[in-house]
Protein backbone atom coordinates (compact mmCIF):
# COMPACT_ATOMS: atom_id res chain seq x y z
CA UNK A 1 0.00 0.00 0.00
CA UNK A 2 3.00 2.24 -0.63
CA UNK A 3 0.99 4.93 -2.46
CA UNK A 4 -2.59 3.89 -1.74
CA UNK A 5 -3.60 7.21 -0.18
CA UNK A 6 -1.77 9.60 -2.50
CA UNK A 7 -3.75 12.85 -2.73
CA UNK A 8 -6.31 11.51 -0.22
CA UNK A 9 -7.45 13.35 2.91
CA UNK A 10 -8.28 11.37 6.04
CA UNK A 11 -9.55 12.04 9.55
CA UNK A 12 -8.74 9.57 12.33
CA UNK A 13 -10.43 10.29 15.65
CA UNK A 14 -8.69 9.09 18.79
CA UNK A 15 -5.42 9.24 16.90
CA UNK A 16 -2.95 10.14 19.64
CA UNK A 17 -2.20 6.54 20.69
CA UNK A 18 -2.91 2.88 20.04
CA UNK A 19 -4.93 1.81 17.01
CA UNK A 20 -5.75 5.38 15.98
CA UNK A 21 -2.09 6.41 16.00
CA UNK A 22 -1.05 3.30 14.08
CA UNK A 23 -3.82 3.92 11.52
CA UNK A 24 -2.78 7.53 10.99
CA UNK A 25 0.83 6.37 10.57
CA UNK A 26 -0.26 3.79 8.00
CA UNK A 27 -2.33 6.25 5.93
CA UNK A 28 0.24 9.05 6.09
CA UNK A 29 2.97 6.58 5.11
CA UNK A 30 0.94 5.72 2.02
CA UNK A 31 0.80 9.35 0.91
CA UNK A 32 -2.31 10.67 2.64
CA UNK A 33 -2.94 13.91 4.48
CA UNK A 34 -4.17 12.92 7.95
CA UNK A 35 -5.97 14.85 10.66
CA UNK A 36 -5.87 13.17 14.06
CA UNK A 37 -7.89 14.08 17.13
CA UNK A 38 -7.52 13.58 20.85
CA UNK A 39 -8.53 15.31 24.05
CA UNK A 40 -5.03 15.84 25.46
CA UNK A 41 -3.41 18.66 23.47
CA UNK A 42 0.17 17.80 24.47
CA UNK A 43 -0.15 14.08 23.73
CA UNK A 44 -1.82 14.89 20.42
CA UNK A 45 0.91 17.30 19.38
CA UNK A 46 3.59 14.75 20.31
CA UNK A 47 1.79 12.04 18.34
CA UNK A 48 1.46 14.20 15.23
CA UNK A 49 5.15 15.05 15.37
CA UNK A 50 6.09 11.34 15.42
CA UNK A 51 4.25 10.53 12.19
CA UNK A 52 6.16 11.35 8.99
CA UNK A 53 4.15 13.18 6.35
CA UNK A 54 1.34 15.71 6.32
CA UNK A 55 -0.27 15.12 9.72
CA UNK A 56 -2.31 17.68 11.66
CA UNK A 57 -3.38 17.27 15.27
CA UNK A 58 -6.73 18.85 16.13
CA UNK A 59 -7.70 18.80 19.84
CA UNK A 60 -11.25 17.47 19.95
CA UNK A 61 -13.55 15.39 22.10
CA UNK A 62 -15.72 13.16 19.89
CA UNK A 63 -18.64 13.57 22.27
CA UNK A 64 -18.60 17.36 21.76
CA UNK A 65 -20.54 18.76 18.80
CA UNK A 66 -18.61 22.02 19.14
CA UNK A 67 -15.24 20.26 18.96
CA UNK A 68 -16.34 18.22 15.95
CA UNK A 69 -17.54 21.36 14.21
CA UNK A 70 -14.15 22.97 14.75
CA UNK A 71 -12.39 19.85 13.43
CA UNK A 72 -14.29 19.70 10.17
CA UNK A 73 -14.08 23.46 9.67
CA UNK A 74 -10.30 23.13 9.79
CA UNK A 75 -10.36 20.22 7.35
CA UNK A 76 -12.55 22.19 4.95
CA UNK A 77 -10.41 25.33 5.14
CA UNK A 78 -7.08 23.54 4.77
CA UNK A 79 -7.92 20.62 2.47
CA UNK A 80 -11.33 21.36 0.97
CA UNK A 81 -12.66 17.81 1.19
CA UNK A 82 -12.47 14.49 3.02
CA UNK A 83 -11.90 11.07 1.43
CA UNK A 84 -11.51 8.77 4.45
CA UNK A 85 -13.07 8.94 7.90
CA UNK A 86 -11.98 6.56 10.66
CA UNK A 87 -14.00 6.85 13.87
CA UNK A 88 -11.69 5.35 16.44
CA UNK A 89 -12.26 7.41 19.60
CA UNK A 90 -13.72 5.18 22.30
CA UNK A 91 -14.53 4.90 25.99
CA UNK A 92 -14.21 1.58 27.79
CA UNK A 93 -16.63 1.38 30.70
CA UNK A 94 -16.34 -1.76 32.85
CA UNK A 95 -18.61 -2.93 35.66
CA UNK A 96 -20.55 -6.13 36.38
CA UNK A 97 -24.30 -6.09 36.47
CA UNK A 98 -25.33 -4.74 39.86
CA UNK A 99 -22.51 -2.18 39.88
CA UNK A 100 -23.26 -0.34 36.62
CA UNK A 101 -23.72 3.37 37.24
CA UNK A 102 -25.51 5.94 35.13
CA UNK A 103 -22.15 7.67 34.64
CA UNK A 104 -20.60 4.53 33.10
CA UNK A 105 -23.53 4.17 30.71
CA UNK A 106 -23.59 7.85 29.78
CA UNK A 107 -19.84 8.19 29.23
CA UNK A 108 -19.55 4.98 27.22
CA UNK A 109 -22.52 5.68 24.96
CA UNK A 110 -21.73 9.40 24.58
CA UNK A 111 -18.34 8.58 23.04
CA UNK A 112 -18.90 5.22 21.35
CA UNK A 113 -22.41 5.70 19.98
CA UNK A 114 -23.44 9.38 20.02
CA UNK A 115 -19.88 10.44 19.20
CA UNK A 116 -19.72 8.05 16.25
CA UNK A 117 -23.07 9.25 14.92
CA UNK A 118 -22.22 12.93 15.24
CA UNK A 119 -18.72 12.49 13.80
CA UNK A 120 -20.01 10.80 10.66
CA UNK A 121 -22.94 13.18 10.34
CA UNK A 122 -20.77 16.30 10.60
CA UNK A 123 -18.30 14.82 8.13
CA UNK A 124 -20.93 14.11 5.47
CA UNK A 125 -20.87 17.50 3.72
CA UNK A 126 -17.09 17.16 3.30
CA UNK A 127 -16.97 13.48 2.36
CA UNK A 128 -16.22 13.05 -1.32
CA UNK A 129 -18.40 10.73 -3.38
CA UNK A 130 -16.64 7.37 -3.52
CA UNK A 131 -15.08 7.92 -0.10
CA UNK A 132 -14.79 5.48 2.79
CA UNK A 133 -15.93 5.43 6.40
CA UNK A 134 -14.41 2.90 8.80
CA UNK A 135 -15.90 2.51 12.28
CA UNK A 136 -13.74 0.86 14.94
CA UNK A 137 -15.87 -1.82 16.54
CA UNK A 138 -14.88 -4.55 18.96
CA UNK A 139 -15.11 -8.29 19.37
CA UNK A 140 -16.96 -7.40 22.57
CA UNK A 141 -20.01 -6.96 20.35
CA UNK A 142 -19.79 -10.62 19.32
CA UNK A 143 -18.30 -12.47 22.27
CA UNK A 144 -19.25 -12.00 25.92
CA UNK A 145 -16.80 -10.97 28.62
CA UNK A 146 -17.68 -10.46 32.28
CA UNK A 147 -18.02 -6.85 33.33
CA UNK A 148 -18.12 -5.47 29.79
CA UNK A 149 -21.86 -5.47 29.06
CA UNK A 150 -22.16 -1.70 28.61
CA UNK A 151 -19.11 -1.49 26.37
CA UNK A 152 -20.31 -4.52 24.38
CA UNK A 153 -23.73 -2.94 23.88
CA UNK A 154 -22.16 0.28 22.63
CA UNK A 155 -20.02 -1.59 20.10
CA UNK A 156 -23.00 -3.68 18.97
CA UNK A 157 -24.68 -0.36 18.23
CA UNK A 158 -21.68 0.68 16.11
CA UNK A 159 -22.07 -2.49 14.05
CA UNK A 160 -25.77 -1.77 13.56
CA UNK A 161 -25.07 1.81 12.48
CA UNK A 162 -22.64 0.62 9.79
CA UNK A 163 -25.20 -1.66 8.19
CA UNK A 164 -27.76 1.10 7.79
CA UNK A 165 -25.30 3.76 6.71
CA UNK A 166 -23.87 1.43 4.07
CA UNK A 167 -27.33 1.37 2.52
CA UNK A 168 -27.99 5.08 2.94
CA UNK A 169 -24.67 6.23 1.46
CA UNK A 170 -24.58 3.81 -1.47
CA UNK A 171 -26.04 6.42 -3.88
CA UNK A 172 -22.90 8.50 -3.25
CA UNK A 173 -20.57 5.54 -3.54
CA UNK A 174 -19.42 5.98 0.05
CA UNK A 175 -18.56 2.66 1.68
CA UNK A 176 -19.12 2.10 5.41
CA UNK A 177 -17.41 -0.79 7.18
CA UNK A 178 -16.42 -1.90 10.67
CA UNK A 179 -13.09 -3.25 11.85
CA UNK A 180 -13.43 -5.13 15.15
CA UNK A 181 -10.25 -5.82 17.12
CA UNK A 182 -10.06 -8.71 19.52
CA UNK A 183 -7.53 -8.77 22.38
CA UNK A 184 -5.07 -6.05 21.38
CA UNK A 185 -2.09 -4.53 23.18
CA UNK A 186 -2.95 -0.82 23.33
CA UNK A 187 -2.52 1.87 26.00
CA UNK A 188 -6.30 2.05 26.55
CA UNK A 189 -6.58 -1.69 27.22
CA UNK A 190 -3.37 -1.63 29.26
CA UNK A 191 -5.07 0.65 31.78
CA UNK A 192 -7.23 -2.33 32.75
CA UNK A 193 -4.07 -4.21 33.78
CA UNK A 194 -3.53 -2.22 36.96
CA UNK A 195 0.11 -1.15 36.59
CA UNK A 196 3.07 -1.41 34.24
CA UNK A 197 4.48 -4.49 35.96
CA UNK A 198 1.26 -6.39 35.40
CA UNK A 199 0.92 -5.43 31.73
CA UNK A 200 2.91 -8.32 30.27
CA UNK A 201 1.02 -10.95 32.25
CA UNK A 202 -2.28 -9.23 31.48
CA UNK A 203 -1.80 -9.34 27.71
CA UNK A 204 -0.36 -12.85 27.85
CA UNK A 205 -3.51 -13.97 29.62
CA UNK A 206 -5.68 -12.21 27.02
CA UNK A 207 -3.74 -13.90 24.23
CA UNK A 208 -4.29 -17.36 25.70
CA UNK A 209 -7.92 -17.12 24.64
CA UNK A 210 -7.03 -16.86 20.94
CA UNK A 211 -5.93 -19.65 18.58
CA UNK A 212 -2.81 -17.57 17.86
CA UNK A 213 -2.09 -17.55 21.63
CA UNK A 214 -1.15 -13.88 21.76
CA UNK A 215 -2.74 -10.47 21.81
CA UNK A 216 -2.71 -8.50 18.58
CA UNK A 217 -0.85 -5.25 17.99
CA UNK A 218 -2.21 -1.85 17.09
CA UNK A 219 -0.25 -2.03 13.84
CA UNK A 220 -1.96 -5.28 12.83
CA UNK A 221 -5.38 -3.73 13.32
CA UNK A 222 -4.33 -0.52 11.55
CA UNK A 223 -3.21 -2.47 8.49
CA UNK A 224 -6.72 -3.88 8.11
CA UNK A 225 -8.35 -0.48 8.67
CA UNK A 226 -6.12 1.03 5.99
CA UNK A 227 -6.98 -1.78 3.57
CA UNK A 228 -10.72 -1.36 4.13
CA UNK A 229 -10.39 2.41 3.66
CA UNK A 230 -8.39 2.06 0.45
CA UNK A 231 -9.52 1.61 -3.13
CA UNK A 232 -8.25 -1.98 -2.89
CA UNK A 233 -11.46 -2.69 -0.95
CA UNK A 234 -13.70 -0.92 -3.46
CA UNK A 235 -16.32 -3.71 -3.38
CA UNK A 236 -16.32 -4.14 0.41
CA UNK A 237 -19.34 -2.48 2.03
CA UNK A 238 -21.32 -3.01 5.23
CA UNK A 239 -18.79 -5.61 6.42
CA UNK A 240 -17.27 -6.31 9.82
CA UNK A 241 -13.62 -7.34 9.62
CA UNK A 242 -12.73 -9.15 12.84
CA UNK A 243 -9.03 -8.76 13.63
CA UNK A 244 -8.97 -11.07 16.59
CA UNK A 245 -6.43 -13.85 16.06
CA UNK A 246 -9.35 -16.25 15.72
CA UNK A 247 -10.74 -15.31 19.14
CA UNK A 248 -14.36 -15.28 18.00
CA UNK A 249 -14.01 -17.54 15.00
CA UNK A 250 -13.22 -21.02 16.28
Amino acid sequence: MSNAFHDKVAVVTGGSAGIGFATAHEIAGAGGTVYITGRDRDRLSAAASRIPGDVVGVPADSSSAEDLGRLFTQVRQRSGRLDVLVTNAAAIGTAPLGEITREIVTTTFDVNVTGTIMTVQQALPLLADGGAVVLTGSMAAHKASRGRSVYAASKAAVRALARTWALELTPRGIRVNVVSPGPTDTPAIARLAGDAEQRGAFFAKMGEGTPMTRAGTAEEVAAVIAFVASDAASHVNGADYQVDGGYGQV
